[in-house]
């Protein structure tokens, strides 16, 4: 259980995490830097799966994910409300989905890593407020 405060400062360490995993995400050239990074390792590493070339198109995608998130992680970073984490542990579990499901296909076995921190971290988001209401919950009851 959360108090307000320690759970405001929740939602914005969740905001700094996801800046900082995927800032690089944002344009095609660190983009593509990361994953040519990224392979190097698992190939270095014997990791299981794969991480295919990325063509035009599934750059665009990545870089679209990466920009928006990076824009939710400073919306949060910002001003780090209660609701704002609620919302991100709805989508943080279904990132997770998604991420499941990639490494039931053959997905490289970086994504594991990665699923175990969006679960983690939507857990923690879950987990309820001492107060027991969320700040715009309560505006609505009066």
């Amino acid at each position: 259980m959360w108090s307000t405060q320690h759970y405001r400062h929740l939602v914005r360490v969740s905001g700094w995490y996801d800046l900082i995993v995927t800032a690089a995400f944002v344009t095609p050239w660190t983009f593509l830097a990361l994953h040519g990074l990224l392979q190097g390792w698992g190939q270095a590493m014997g990791l299981a799966g794969t991480l295919p070339s990325f063509e035009p198109l599934h750059v665009l995608m990545a870089n679209l994910m990466g920009s928006i998130v990076c824009v939710w992680a400073v919306l949060r970073i910002r001003d780090p409300q209660p609701v704002f984490g609620r919302y991100d542990a709805v989508g943080r579990m279904l990132f997770a989905t998604w991420q499941a499901y990639a490494l039931s296909q053959g997905a490289s076995a970086f994504i594991a890593v990665i699923l175990f921190f969006e679960i983690a971290w939507a857990i923690a988001q879950s987990l309820p407020i001492k107060d027991g209401q969320l700040p715009s919950e309560q505006g609505a009851q009066a």
